[in-house]
């Protein structure tokens, strides 16, 4: 039976969520502004902005031309002025035109002024694969802005999470990194009504268990929860915890989990050198060594552009069935129990392209 939600509570989608997260925000706090490329195209960033407008006034809804780093400048000028400035950016790629004013400016004004400056700035970026975006719009560049002291980064999995963590992300002082893959606009789930906002604070185990901990980003956590669903089938316990919060990284969550388990795994959105799950392992290996039952493992892309052709996708992103055979490699599980694993996740998946989103997580999570 699906799950009922609570008082206050319906089912709606991750894009829709999002779109919540903005217009709730905006008619909470006058300062909140919001710029786009596009922010007016019918399309409306995903869908997510569509009706800021109308909600929010039009003198608060900013139409960019296309300039990245001249855009972010202003955005960063504003919110050193006291706005609140949230910019929405089609694809991750956009903003590495203004990865100055995003490090440089934004991520150290508070520092070098001795803590008088405040940049409460948003900025969303979409990540994700598929439709065959090839190299230069399928990338999951995560790492590269959580390795920056002085800016936060956020990954929303779940529809709920996505309207409290945005809106938790308008209301901080500082620069925030909000970062949503594409295939989670599709997910649903059950989402309060009214405005709320989530701490920034980290982790989060949305599935319990004993045998394995299975650390995820993004829609990685989507298909670990898939892989866990078999993994029970075949008598394994994984334990799922969504990071949601890459930095500030908090360890304590991980390092809990693993004194139960004993057994790492972490599975990117992004490349899988230097990449969060690296940064994980190596966390977990200096404060938790003793915890270890066995050596951690990791999964993500491989040290390549991602291909255009659909023919070529194959084996690139870490999916449920990787998942499964690396838990049960770490567990020495007989060939048997994998295969029935695999099977039913092969035939939950059909015939479907490679490139296109799975119905299965419909939710509600």
């Amino acid at each position: 039976m699906p799950e009922q939600p609570a008082a206050g509570m319906r089912t709606i989608s991750y894009a829709e969520a999002v779109r919540e997260a903005l217009i709730e925000s905006g008619k909470k706090d006058a300062n909140v502004i919001f710029f786009a490329e596009g922010i007016q195209d019918p399309a409306a960033v995903f869908g997510t902005t569509r009706g800021l407008a109308e909600a929010c006034g039009s003198n608060r809804v900013i139409e960019m031309p296309v300039s990245e780093n001249g855009l972010t400048g202003v955005a960063v000028g504003a919110a050193l002025l006291g706005k609140r400035p949230v910019i929405s950016f089609h694809r991750v790629e956009f903003a590495l035109l203004a990865l100055d004013q995003i490090l440089n400016n934004a991520g150290k004004a508070h520092y070098i002024s001795g803590g008088r400056h405040k940049v409460p700035l948003v900025i969303r970026m979409v990540v994700g694969r598929g439709w065959g975006q090839g190299p230069e719009h399928s990338q999951s560049l995560e790492a590269l802005f959580a390795m920056m002291p002085g800016v936060k980064t956020v990954m929303p999995a779940f529809p709920a999470d996505a309207k409290g963590l945005i809106a938790g992300a308008i209301a901080d002082d500082n620069p925030v990194m909000v970062i949503e893959h594409r295939w989670c606009h599709y997910a649903t789930g059950h989402v309060p009504e009214g405005y709320y906002s989530l701490t920034l604070d980290g982790p989060q185990v949305v599935e319990a268990g004993g045998d394995v901990t299975i650390v995820t980003t993004s829609y990685m956590t989507l298909e670990a929860l898939r892989a866990s669903k078999v993994l029970r089938a075949i008598g394994v316990n994984a334990e799922i915890i969504d990071l949601r919060v890459l930095r500030p990284l908090n360890m304590q969550p991980i390092l809990a989990s693993l004194a139960k388990t004993g057994r790492l795994v972490t599975v990117d959105t992004g490349w899988r050198t230097l990449g969060m799950g690296a940064e994980i392992v190596a966390c977990a290996a200096t404060e938790g060594f003793g915890l270890l039952k066995a050596p951690p493992q990791r999964l993500g892309m491989p040290d390549h552009p991602t291909p255009s052709s659909r023919g070529m996708v194959p084996g690139v992103y870490p999916d449920a069935i990787r998942i499964v055979r690396t838990v049960a490699g770490m567990l020495g599980l007989s060939a048997d129990r994998l295969a029935a694993a695999e099977e039913q996740l092969a035939q939950e998946r059909g015939d479907l392209p490679v490139d296109v989103p799975d119905p299965f997580f419909k939710g509600p999570f």
